[in-house]
């Protein structure tokens, strides 16, 4: 039973705190804007995000190692509400991208903490349940912070001290649980380059799943307003993206593990091409068809993470799966880091149509390297099990690892 209750906090704490990180991301692009930042401006706070992001992959396990779970987690969330709190007392694009990068060091850290204490505490027998409610939460936490900028006023203390609050109330079920922190474990090693000659593909794959992530849901609130959107269709707009990556999951996954991922890959990539251009197409005022056409670019374009990490599994021993997941989000942070300012630079120069044209690029580029892989060599006859993979923190993939644990067929070194 005091397990179930240790989870159950953990579980309350990432909820609360993906409310409060995942409502700033929308109601920073839209308050920028009305505050009279430049799009690249806003884009450059969505760089910082992840930038801090990074930082705090790095970070965390090193302060746990210091000082312990809950008191990691405390200065962490700490950071956070601080760099929420301060957005409205100083109204500056470089002072907010440095609160930015505040909350995404906050946001890494915190997650790592619950990950870890979720890995030291997981086993054979309970692993899939706490997994699968795992995702249910990162997933419906998502939507909901979405939804939140519907009753959030952009560029209002109000809005910015709920969030604070929320990030402050995450605190509460971690560290007044009675169940005792895990021993701290080490962090994994992060291994870029190792990730890259075991399969190229997987890693153009994270790197294009986060061009694409980062870029929409840190710019995106800027294309939705500047269609006429408002205030709240903009967070349905969000959500129903959201939306369309979770429905996707299940059905992807059955082909992933069926199909060559490398045929699912260029398929999706396909759909959120098309879906993307469709996008540029839409006539102002077309609420529904938008919304309709956003739901397919998530259920495309999100599961594209979860497949290349699983084509990339398919070739690890399983003594590198949990170093190899751990580099794949360093590879997904590098294209995160890059894409927001990116866009926002070609929203600028070209209007709001860029953002998709941008996308749609990445996925022509993906697709082509794609076929080129193809031609290099065999898939891998036996594949790891397909598994959403939340991308929170480096610690992860030792909390999947039992899913990757098959060793694969040798086929020989995936070379570039």
């Amino acid at each position: 039973m005091r397990l179930m209750i240790s989870f159950a906090a953990l579980f309350l704490s990432a909820v609360l705190l993906q409310l409060s990180s995942g409502g700033v991301v929308p109601l920073d692009a839209l308050s920028g804007i009305q505050l009279g930042f430049t799009t690249t401006e806003v884009g450059i706070l969505g760089s910082m995000h992840f930038t801090g992001f990074l930082i705090g992959c790095w970070l965390a396990p090193r302060l746990m190692g210091t000082v312990g779970h809950s008191r990691a987690f405390a200065a962490f969330t700490a950071l956070g509400a601080i760099g929420i709190l301060s957005h409205m007392m100083l109204v500056n694009p470089t002072a907010w991208a440095l609160m930015r990068m505040m909350t995404g060091l906050c946001v890494a850290g915190c997650y790592t903490v619950i990950e870890a204490w979720m890995q030291a505490k997981l086993t054979n027998l309970n692993r899939g349940k706490v997994m699968g409610a795992y995702r249910v939460i990162d997933l419906g936490g998502s939507l909901a912070a979405q939804m939140m900028i519907s009753i959030l006023t952009p560029a209002a203390y109000m809005s910015y001290n709920l969030l604070a609050i929320l990030c402050c109330a995450s605190l509460f079920p971690l560290t007044l649980t009675k169940a005792e922190p895990p021993e701290v474990s080490a962090a994994p090693r992060l291994r870029p380059i190792m990730a890259f000659r075991l399969s190229p593909l997987a890693v153009a794959g994270v790197i294009v799943a986060g061009l694409n992530g980062a870029s929409f849901r840190m710019v995106g609130p800027v294309y939705a307003q500047e269609i006429g959107l408002t205030v709240s269709q903009i967070g349905l707009f969000l959500a129903v993206y959201v939306l369309g990556g979770a429905v996707a999951q299940i059905p992807i996954g059955y082909f992933a593990d069926k199909v060559d991922r490398r045929w699912v890959l260029i398929i999706l990539s396909i759909g959120t091409m098309a879906s993307a251009t469709a996008i540029t197409l839409i006539t102002p005022g077309m609420v529904t068809t938008v919304f309709v056409a956003i739901f397919f670019f998530g259920i495309t374009g999100i599961p594209i993470y979860s497949v290349s990490t699983a084509h990339g599994n398919d070739f690890a021993r399983p003594d590198q799966v949990v170093e190899l997941n751990a580099s794949y989000m360093l590879w997904y942070a590098i294209g995160a880091i890059a894409s927001p300012l990116f866009a926002s630079m070609l929203i600028q120069s070209f209007g709001p149509p860029a953002l998709f044209y941008f996308i749609a690029f990445v996925h022509f580029v993906l697709i082509t390297y794609s076929l080129y892989r193809m031609r290099s060599r065999p898939t891998n006859e036996r594949r790891t099990a397909y598994a959403y993979m939340p991308r929170t923190t480096f610690v992860l993939g030792k909390l999947l690892r039992r899913k990757s644990d098959r060793p694969p067929t040798p086929k020989g070194p995936d070379t570039p």
